[in-house]
């Protein structure tokens, strides 16, 4: 007699991208999934924690590429639960920091399926710290902001502007495509010598850097060639990190020339 199917769906959040960044927990998940659906943003690498015979499907989504829009998504991810069993839903950083992560949870519960959610740490802190960014270093950052640079709509923020009139550290995810509206909002408010750190694929070998002054931040990204997927860091604690001082030296005291 076969063993009757027990759907459950697990959300995993796969952290920052460094394959050691996944929690013990998640691990566990992963060695018991009968499916696993990944995103872009999760390192490949995470895969190998899940049996062999477990179904890996890419779900990833790109600017300007979805293997699959959300809605197919999260139909996906009932369908195989109903059909295999345990689904563990690997996601970039922590699930429901800008992942959607709520959305998909709330489609699958409306089906009657256990669901279970497993943290992850977001790249919004773990990314500058991996840099020696402490985003809240005393005397210097007395709060932090974490705003998503595109929307829905595909615009910008509004929380931008009213980040950029307050004393705190902004943290923006997704923001690449935006950076020239985020240079001039902070320039509206004479924050144009406020410096500024890029994180490219932060915590992987592919990671690429770029320091400078919400002045001078765009030329910085072009010598660099920094693209997305990158985080961008705005705030006084950016030349307080003993990692980035020459590169801060280097880029923002001898006042680049390009």
């Amino acid at each position: 007699m076969k063993n009757r199917i027990k759907p459950q769906v697990t959300l995993v959040g796969a952290g920052p991208g460094d394959q050691d960044l996944l929690t013990i927990k998640g691990a566990k998940a992963l060695a018991e999934a009968n499916v696993v659906l990944y995103d872009a943003l999760s390192n490949d690498e995470l895969l190998s924690y899940a049996p062999k015979k477990a179904l890996k499907i890419f779900v990833g989504k790109r600017k300007g590429y979805h293997a699959y829009t959300q809605d197919e998504i999260n139909q996906l991810i009932v369908d195989n639960a109903l059909t295999y069993g345990h689904v563990v839903r690997l996601k970039g950083g922590d699930p429901f920091i800008f992942g959607r992560g709520s959305e998909e949870i709330e489609f699958v519960e409306s089906f009657g399926i256990p669901t279970f959610v497993i943290p992850g740490i977001s790249s919004s802190i773990a990314v500058p710290a991996s840099q020696g960014i402490s985003l809240t270093k005393r005397g210097v950052s007395e709060s932090f902001w974490v705003i998503t640079g595109t929307t829905s709509t595909r615009k910008l923020s509004t929380d931008v502007a009213l980040a950029a009139q307050s004393t705190a550290t902004v943290v923006i995810l997704m923001g690449m495509s935006k950076l020239d509206e985020i240079v001039a909002l902070f320039q509206k408010e004479s924050k144009g010598q406020i410096p500024v750190a890029i994180i490219q694929n932060g915590t992987t070998l592919e990671e690429k850097v770029g320091i400078g002054t919400i002045d001078n931040i765009q030329k910085v990204v072009a010598k660099n060639n920094l693209s997305s997927p990158a985080i961008i860091v705005i705030g006084e604690v950016v030349k307080e990190s003993n990692k980035l001082k020459g590169f801060y030296e280097e880029f923002v005291s001898s006042e680049i020339r390009l």
